[in-house]
C-alpha cells in the first residue's frame, strides 16, 4: 500500500508536463490571435475613416446649400489600362458623379449610402456578412413610394444590383471587399503539400480525403497563413471533375505540388490564394484549362486580371502564370477521336477573335498561333476529352510529359 501511495505524487508530476505544453501552445495561439485582431482593428479604423470622409463631404455639401454628390471610379473597359511593364490590367482615373437631385442617379446615390451605413455597422459589431446577407440587410420598401393598392418601390430589385453597389464602394473607399466585412460564397478547393492556418485552426491539406479544403472567400494574411509549404508548384485546374481525378490519383503527392480548382472562372478567394502562393513563396502557377475561348479567358483573368476588378489586379493577377493545356494541337498529338470535338458556334468565334486582340495576347505569337489553330480546327475541346484515351491519361501521361518538357504557353 505504501508503494502505491508514494507513486501517486510522481504520477501527478508527470501529468503536469502536457499541461505545461498545452499552456505554452495556448499562449502562442493567443499571441497570434491578438496580433491578427490588432491588424484587423487597424484596417477597420482605416475603412471606417474612409466612410466618415464620404458621409462628411455629403453633409457639408447639404449644409452649404450645394447638391450632395459622390464620385465613383468608372469600372469599364474604357477606363482600364494595360500596364505592359507590370503585366497587369489597371484602373484609370475616370469617375462617374452620382447626384442626389438627378433622377437618373438618385437611386444609386441612395443605395451607395445605404450599403455604406451597413458596412459601418458590420465594422462596429466586428462581424461579417455574405453578399446575399448584405442584399437582405439593405432591402426594404421605400416609404411613400407605394400608391393605393400598389406595392412601394424597393431599395434593390435583386442581388445583382446590390453586388454592383458594393463593388462601387470598394473602389470609392479604396478598400477591398474583405475590408468591408463582406464575403462571397465559397467556391474552389485545394489539396497538397501545404498546411494552412485558417482563422487560428491548423489544417493539413495533405490529409483532406476526397473532398479537399474549401478555399474561403477571404484569403487575406490576417485570416489565412501558410505553414509547411513543401510544394514545388501549383497546378490549377478549371473544374471540380478534373480536380477529383488528380486528387484520387494522388497526383499532388507524386509530383510534389498543390492542386487547386476554381469551378470555372475562379472566384476572388482562389485567385488571391494563388497570388499569395506565387508572390510569398515563389510557387509557379500552372493552369490546366479547356481549349475554348472561355478557358483562354479564364487564363487571361488569372494572369493579367479582369476589367471589372482592375482596381484589384495588384493583389490578384499573376503575370508569370503558365497555360499547360489542353491545346488545339492535342487533337492530333494525342490521337483523339472525332467524338471529343465540340463545334465552335458564332459566339465562340467572336469571343476568340476578341481575345486575340487583347493587348497582352496581340504581341504573343504563341497565343496568336494557338487561337488561330483552334479556329482553323473549327472545334473546341474540354480537358475531360483526354479520358477517351484512358481514365488516368491526364494524370499519368499528359500533364507529367508537359511538365517535363516545360511545354506551356505564357
Amino acid at each position: 500500500m505504501a508503494k502505491k501511495t508514494t507513486k501517486k505524487p510522481a504520477s501527478k508530476k508527470t501529468a503536469k508536463k502536457p499541461t505545461s505544453k498545452a499552456a505554452a501552445g495556448s499562449g502562442r495561439a493567443t499571441a497570434v490571435m491578438r496580433e491578427r485582431h490588432s491588424s484587423w482593428d487597424k484596417r477597420d479604423e482605416k475603412t471606417a475613416e474612409s466612410i466618415r470622409g464620404l458621409t462628411d463631404s455629403i453633409v457639408k455639401s447639404a449644409l452649404a446649400g450645394r447638391e450632395p454628390k459622390v464620385e465613383v471610379p468608372t469600372r469599364s473597359s474604357a477606363n482600364t489600362k494595360w500596364n505592359k511593364s507590370r503585366g497587369i490590367l489597371q484602373m484609370g482615373s475616370a469617375t462617374n458623379t452620382r447626384q442626389l437631385f438627378n433622377l437618373g442617379q438618385a437611386r444609386k446615390f441612395m443605395q451607395t449610402l445605404l450599403h455604406g451605413q451597413g458596412i459601418n455597422e458590420l465594422i462596429e459589431a466586428k462581424k461579417t456578412l455574405s453578399l446575399r446577407g448584405m442584399y437582405y440587410k439593405g432591402l426594404h420598401t421605400i416609404q411613400g413610394t407605394g400608391g393605393k393598392g400598389k406595392a412601394g418601390e424597393k431599395t434593390f430589385d435583386d442581388q445583382t444590383e446590390s453586388d454592383a453597389i458594393l463593388e462601387d464602394l470598394e473602389v470609392t473607399l479604396g478598400a477591398l471587399r474583405e475590408e468591408l466585412h463582406v464575403f462571397a460564397k465559397k467556391r474552389g478547393t485545394m489539396v497538397g503539400n501545404i498546411t494552412v492556418i485558417d482563422n487560428g485552426d491548423e489544417i493539413n491539406c495533405r490529409r483532406m480525403g476526397t473532398g479537399g479544403y474549401a478555399v474561403p472567400s477571404i484569403c487575406e494574411p490576417e485570416v489565412i497563413q501558410f505553414k509547411d509549404v513543401e510544394a514545388d508548384f501549383v497546378l490549377h485546374v478549371e473544374k471540380d471533375t478534373v480536380w477529383q481525378r488528380f486528387n484520387e490519383d494522388r497526383f499532388w503527392e507524386q509530383h510534389n505540388c498543390i492542386l487547386t480548382e476554381g469551378s470555372g472562372q475562379p472566384p476572388r478567394g482562389v485567385r488571391r490564394l494563388l497570388h499569395r502562393l506565387n508572390k510569398e513563396h515563389g510557387l509557379p502557377i500552372i493552369c490546366l484549362l479547356d481549349c475554348d475561348p472561355w478557358g483562354h479567358y479564364i487564363y487571361s483573368v488569372i494572369k493579367q486580371g479582369s476589367i471589372s476588378l482592375a482596381f484589384e489586379s495588384k493583389r490578384l493577377a499573376i503575370p508569370d502564370a503558365k497555360f499547360l493545356g489542353i491545346r488545339a494541337k492535342d487533337y492530333k498529338e494525342c490521337d483523339l477521336s472525332d467524338d471529343v470535338q465540340i463545334d465552335l458556334n458564332d459566339r465562340d468565334i467572336t469571343r476568340a477573335k476578341q481575345i486575340m486582340n487583347y493587348p497582352w495576347f496581340k504581341d504573343r505569337q504563341q497565343w496568336q498561333r494557338e487561337i488561330k489553330k483552334m479556329l482553323d480546327n473549327g472545334f473546341k475541346m474540354e480537358v475531360e476529352s483526354l479520358i477517351t484515351k484512358d481514365i488516368s491519361y491526364v494524370t499519368e501521361v499528359y500533364v507529367p510529359e508537359r511538365l517535363k518538357a516545360q511545354d506551356w504557353l505564357s
